[in-house]
């Protein structure tokens, strides 16, 4: 299983190769990124199959990046979304991508058959020709041009250099200058943007990162930072005092010519966060290109379920078990002699010695409107006799199948006759691709019903002994 762990600062160098050589001009995927927003992201990382996958904590869901090899190889990339969706099958939590590249969509869409994407435009990052920033030629460019002779002409002792560690004290009082005006949007990313370029300053050269100060007379009244991934350099940080008319162009032509050298074709400036003046500031420079990052939430048949099955076979039906069998189905569900066969004890998560017979009933009702199972009851001639449920869900059409029974309802063929209908109903009305099952070693009588229901053994551990069966089986 894959094991997550917080993207601290200390352990954030260990996943400069996967940035470095990147070339899908994600800004997301970037050293300075992580450092910045790690917090505010709750960014934990893990590795699968050589590559780098990222996870964060967002508006109270967690979202998986897509995951990323050193070398864009998209069979590991194929291999570690296996371990994901494994991850997120064994733990019950959610599977939900971001950050999915435009070149990645096609291979979700074809692994998925049910899903649902969007692109922010809000999030999208800008992408710049380097060349244009260097240069501000032609037309298009005449009011940076414009905005820069301007600035140089009324502000002659000018000069942008390397920041150097001796310029911490005067970089922190432009950084607190500039706050003044930031904070006073009295907005939440304002805040956070500024808490970050504050923590970041004192990292850069850790990080690999470089950045320039614009000064007039000595005194900073432009800073900007960025790195280099692949064939692009993204920049984090880009901040001037207004004041200083065309400060903002002159900086950003200036950390071109410094910084975009040999191989780099491209600048990020990230995205703009819905913001409207930041948007019209962006698209005056021209993007190249909007970088697409889509979020995409695979769905499974569950999802879709919005009431509980019935099901019939010759002597049986399956549906959901009635309030009049509340008593029934406790003597079922709290037989834990029995139930260590089932593979769950519910005392683990009772909060009560000797909980109400409802408290059963309820609990399985919860897990059907959470979507993590779908448990039915066995109605036989003689009433309520056992469940069977579909749980363990996957995002490929994989589903897994369980039954127990009451001691009385055992010897009658009902397990198999049970499990083979809730096959049936799985593979043709829910579409799932391959139905699975498992029972503990020296649960003999469990592993013979499964192959007399169709299923054919597909391995063991050093607990269970694994089943499955598919459509065409």
């Amino acid at each position: 299983m894959l094991n997550f762990q917080k993207l601290s600062p200390e352990k954030l160098m260990e996943t400069a190769p996967y940035f470095a050589a990147q070339n899908l001009h994600i800004g997301d995927f970037s050293l300075g990124f992580q450092f910045m927003w790690g917090n505010a992201l709750a960014l934990e990382y893990a590795y699968a199959a050589g590559c780098l996958v990222l996870r964060e904590f967002y508006a109270g869901k967690h979202y998986f990046h897509y995951p990323l090899s050193v070398s864009g190889d998209p069979q590991a990339e194929e291999q570690a979304l296996c371990e994901i969706e494994k991850f997120c099958r064994d733990t019950g939590m959610r599977l939900h991508y971001t950050n999915v590249p435009k070149e990645r969509m096609p291979l979700l869409t074809a692994r998925y058959a049910d899903y649902a994407a969007n692109n922010r435009r809000r999030w999208r990052d800008y992408l710049y020709e380097a060349e244009d920033f260097k240069t501000y030629a032609g037309k298009k460019f005449a009011g940076q041009r414009n905005h820069v002779n301007k600035f140089k002409k009324t502000y002659p002792v000018w000069q942008f250099r390397p920041y150097r560690a001796e310029d911490a004290p005067a970089l922190s009082a432009f950084l607190a200058q500039y706050a003044k005006s930031q904070l006073a949007k009295g907005e939440y990313l304002a805040k956070e943007e500024m808490r970050e370029a504050v923590d970041l300053v004192p990292h850069l050269g850790e990080l690999g990162l470089f950045a320039g100060a614009l000064t007039v007379d000595g005194k900073i009244v432009g800073f900007s930072a960025g790195e280099r991934c692949g064939d692009m350099v993204i920049v984090h940080l880009e901040k001037a005092l207004k004041e200083y008319e065309g400060a903002y162009p002159t900086l950003a032509q200036e950390f071109a010519r410094a910084f975009c050298g040999d191989g780099v074709r491209f600048l990020n400036r990230m995205d703009d966060a819905g913001d409207p003046g930041l948007r019209k500031s962006k698209l005056q420079y021209h993007p190249c290109a909007l970088v697409d990052k889509f979020n995409v939430l695979p769905r499974r048949p569950i999802d879709a379920l919005s009431h509980f099955p019935e099901i019939t076979t010759e002597r049986l039906t399956l549906k959901a078990v009635e309030d009049a069998d509340i008593d029934t189905y406790a003597v079922l569900a709290s037989d834990v002699v029995r139930n260590r066969f089932w593979g769950y004890d519910w005392r683990e998560d009772c909060p009560e010695e000797t909980p109400a017979p409802s408290y059963f009933l309820e609990l399985a009702r919860e897990d059907f409107r959470n979507k993590e199972e779908v448990p039915l009851g066995i109605y036989a001639a003689e009433g309520l006799v056992g469940e069977a449920v579909l749980h363990r869900f996957g995002y490929r059409g994989e589903v897994e199948i369980g039954v127990r029974l009451l001691p009385s309802a055992e010897g009658k063929g009902y397990a198999q006759e049970a499990v083979r209908a809730l096959a049936q109903y799985a593979f043709f009305k829910l579409e799932i691709e391959r139905a699975e099952a498992k029972c503990f070693h020296g649960n003999e009588k469990s592993a013979k019903m499964l192959r007399a229901a169709g299923f054919v053994p597909c391995g063991e551990d050093a607990t269970y002994h694994y089943f499955y069966m598919t459509a065409g089986s």
